[in-house]
């Protein structure tokens, strides 16, 4: 029997009200992230699936948790099992297959850890684990197994982690990642943000995030603030991995973002039966571009446990690449890596 390690529930996501802001209720992202659907029969029953995915994917869903936002939901078809946005989301009774190579810690996140919520891995940057939770639970996940219950809570629990950064003048940047660090409150981001920008030799302040792809909401005048209001110079990842996923309000956050100074790059993954042709990976380039955000990297699939399915072999996945240089500008091209454990910083995928 395979056992993972879930993510940590979802926090509560209510402040104290504000005077004069009371009668409100919770801002939209956070009202968005509460009703998120985390029931495999609820997502069948929406998307009208077919009756046997149903028992699969509760089984799967046990092994790491379903988490999908209804808005997300939104932009799937209908009776169709295999929508490229569904698949990202959708458990399945392939991940209970074991498949050699394939781990709980496929990056080597552990042994890079040199202290709680702290991650050095390459020269001149450290990331920090700042959220245990994701506004969707993609699963591919490379950390679906990661012991995010031993992550820091709160500012005094950071300090172990602020002093080993303090101590390494050659940490320039320091990476929010997670889970997903936009779960936080703009409050919580911001006093993050300050307490890193208090470190004399920290020079940026990079955010690796899903939330202004899932919940555009989540894209406020206070993150913004958050993010701008120090010295450290901030960027955001996103992670899109189908030209589907830029729809609804998706766009008009991306460009709030960018409007407000902050370079935005991309992240995709290449997976089976989702991007793995260069007709989508193309399309999803020229609408990042679009909407100015720099496509940067295409990852091969970390091997995690669980996600041997989605697997796309490199000499095909160097295929789609050689295929796209053809017909997209060079900027539009991402660079086709893969992280190895022990490696200075991500490797080019090369014939």
């Amino acid at each position: 029997m395979i056992v993972y390690v879930a993510m940590m529930p979802i926090p509560a996501i209510s402040e104290a009200p504000r005077s004069g802001l009371a009668s409100r209720g919770p801002e939209p992202w956070k009202r968005a992230l509460a009703e998120a659907v985390r029931d495999a029969d609820e997502l069948v029953d929406l998307l009208r699936l077919p009756e046997e995915l149903r028992a699969g994917a509760r089984r799967a869903a046990r092994l790491f948790p379903l988490v999908v936002p209804r808005s997300f939901i939104a932009r799937m078809r209908s009776g169709d099992p295999a929508d490229p946005l569904l698949r990202q989301v959708l458990p399945l009774d392939a991940e209970e297959i074991e498949a050699e190579g394939f781990v709980d810690d496929p990056v080597g996140d552990l042994a890079a850890s040199s202290a709680p919520g702290l991650i050095h891995k390459y020269e001149g940057r450290v990331l920090l684990i700042a959220a245990g939770t994701c506004a969707v639970n993609c699963r591919y996940c490379f950390r679906r197994g990661f012991p995010y219950g031993d992550a820091p809570r709160g500012p005094a629990a950071w300090e172990p982690a602020m002093r080993r950064i303090e101590e390494d003048p050659s940490i320039r940047e320091a990476i929010l990642s997670g889970g997903d660090p936009l779960v936080l409150t703009d409050r919580s981001i911001a006093a993050l943000a300050e307490r890193l920008a208090s470190i004399p030799h920290l020079e940026m302040l990079r955010v690796h995030t899903r939330l202004p792809v899932v919940i555009p909401e989540r894209v406020t005048d206070g993150l913004i603030a958050a993010l701008t209001g120090t010295r450290l110079a901030a960027s955001i990842i996103i992670h899109a991995n189908h030209p589907a996923e830029l729809e609804g309000d998706c766009p008009t956050a991306l460009r709030r973002l960018s409007g407000a100074g902050i370079p935005i790059r991309n992240q995709a993954v290449l997976l089976r039966g989702v991007n793995d042709d260069a007709e989508t990976l193309a399309r999803l380039s020229l609408r990042l571009v679009e909407l100015g955000v720099r496509p940067y990297y295409l990852h091969q699939l970390d091997r995690v446990r669980g996600a041997a399915h989605f697997e796309v072999p490199e000499a095909r996945g160097l295929e789609i690449v050689e295929a796209m240089r053809r017909r997209l500008p060079a900027e539009a091209v991402p660079r086709y890596v893969k992280e190895v454990p022990g490696a200075p910083g991500k490797v080019p995928v090369e014939a």
